[in-house]
């Protein structure tokens, strides 16, 4: 039997409002990470009771890190109505709750105005973003991937990762620029709040270009065979199994692009004493080098496999990370640049492959569910620590390159999981179900839709 007409056929056109609608939020979940790291100062003395400014700091980042925890909790909230009721929709709702909840931390009033409500409230509005976040990067990875032409998958799913990087420099440069722009005292009463408020608006676009769109063609072909099924219940030892080779391979992902996106500023800037100014140029440049990456091994990928890549990424940051360290040690601009330039060579490799393996990994019925509560479990609690095991590392140690010993290992140890248990999955049907050795079986009477390329 061959697939319905109205998933038979998919337009350039509608391909390129898909990239659009899908990136949109995922930008936006970045832009308010880089915003929150940013002024966690600010943050720590507006919400929290007067004192040091070290345990302010110390409450505003455990707050920031709370949300890690509820990111599994939302990836399988948000991955089953990705299953059972639409990509779409779970798209829609990841966008519209994220932005609200950004905003609302724009709005919300300090501790001199209400008192011990005020960091209450904030953590409620941490744990929201976390769920909501759960479901944004694989619900956008799934979306864009199930949209891709089979031969380009790696290369449309590294916009993922690349709008992860636009997002970091566009938070992080507009914090900057508020603060060069504004007093310290506006800054420090209503200017931080900016960036937050402007997630509303952004959010609202998003929303009305993720409704404007049709759901992926996998989905209307399961909704075609009357296949959705609840995915909590089809899972199976297989799929367990392949959850937990997820959160590995998400656990290493995840860890090495936190250290990346906001560990290497306060480490250069706090254990090196780089001038901060300095330290977030050198960020900055770092992350358009990584952007600019991101194509090149999504490309890369398309032509040699998933799996070559994700241990490609994994050894070489094993073998590369202390060379990097030291680079970054000898305080030298260039050398240090140079170090993050091959970081960020490796780390590009492991989130391409993150946003794509996780889509090519599971079978169509629960995709989104089983790939969004791996994934959100590397990621979040296990990678979301990162940054701080890292600095406490150095504090209990003294030693500054401590980090990159921690990070070495754990990329040593996730290259042999996947040497060991990592299928190859670029070759894979989206419309296909697979059992644990990857052996296919289709969705009942689909086949995948006919690529229409108009000149």
């Amino acid at each position: 039997m061959s697939p319905s007409a109205v998933s038979t056929v998919i337009d350039p056109q509608a391909r390129r409002r898909v990239i659009a609608a899908t990136l949109i939020g995922n930008f936006m979940e970045w832009f308010d990470f880089a915003v929150y790291g940013f002024v966690a100062t600010i943050i720590g003395a507006t919400f929290f009771p007067a004192g040091d400014a070290t345990s302010q700091l110390l409450a505003s980042l455990a707050v920031f890190g709370v949300a890690f925890f509820f990111r599994p909790l939302g990836g399988a909230v948000f991955g089953y109505i990705g299953d059972k009721i639409g990509r779409r929709t779970s798209l829609a709702l990841a966008i519209i709750i994220m932005s609200v909840a950004t905003a609302l931390i724009g709005v919300l009033p300090g501790y001199a105005g209400i008192g011990v409500a005020a960091p209450i409230l904030l953590v409620t509005i941490r744990c929201i973003q976390g769920l909501s976040v759960g479901g944004e990067w694989t619900g956008a990875s799934s979306f864009l991937v199930e949209y891709a032409p089979d031969r380009k998958r790696g290369l449309w799913a590294s916009l993922i990762a690349a709008t992860a990087a636009l997002g970091i420099i566009g938070g992080s440069g507009a914090v900057f620029l508020l603060s060069n722009v504004l007093s310290v005292e506006d800054m420090n009463s209503f200017g931080w709040r900016i960036p937050f408020l402007l997630a509303l608006p952004i959010g609202l676009v998003g929303l009305f270009m993720r409704m404007k769109l049709e759901d992926t063609p996998v989905f209307q072909e399961i909704k075609r065979t009357g296949e959705r099924v609840n995915p909590f219940k089809h899972i199976g030892k297989g799929g367990i199994r392949n959850i937990l080779i997820a959160f590995a391979f998400s656990s290493a992902t995840g860890t090495g692009f936190y250290f990346f996106a906001t560990y290497f500023v306060s480490y250069l800037n706090v254990t090196l004493d780089f001038p901060r100014p300095t330290a977030i140029l050198l960020s900055m440049l770092a992350l358009v080098l990584y952007a600019i990456l991101c194509p090149i091994v999504g490309a890369f990928s398309d032509r040699f496999g998933r799996r070559i890549s994700y241990i490609l990424g994994c050894a070489g940051l094993a073998v590369m990370v202390i060379p990097v360290f030291l680079m970054m040690a000898t305080r030298n601009f260039g050398l240090a640049l140079l170090g993050l330039g091959i970081y960020a060579v490796f780390v590009s490799a492991l989130v391409v492959m993150s946003s794509v393996t996780i889509v090519e990994f599971f079978p169509p019925k629960i995709r989104l569910t089983a790939g969004a509560i791996g994934y959100n479990l590397g990621v979040g609690p296990v990678a979301g620590m990162g940054p701080l095991v890292a600095a406490a590392l150095v504090a209990a140690t003294g030693n500054p390159l401590s980090p990159a010993y921690y990070l070495a290992g754990l990329m040593a140890v996730v290259a042999l999981v996947l040497l060991k248990f990592l299928p190859e999955t670029y070759k894979r049907s989206l419309y296909a179900e697979h059992d644990q050795t990857g052996r296919p079986s289709a969705i009942r009477g689909s086949e995948p839709p006919v690529e229409v390329d108009h000149k």
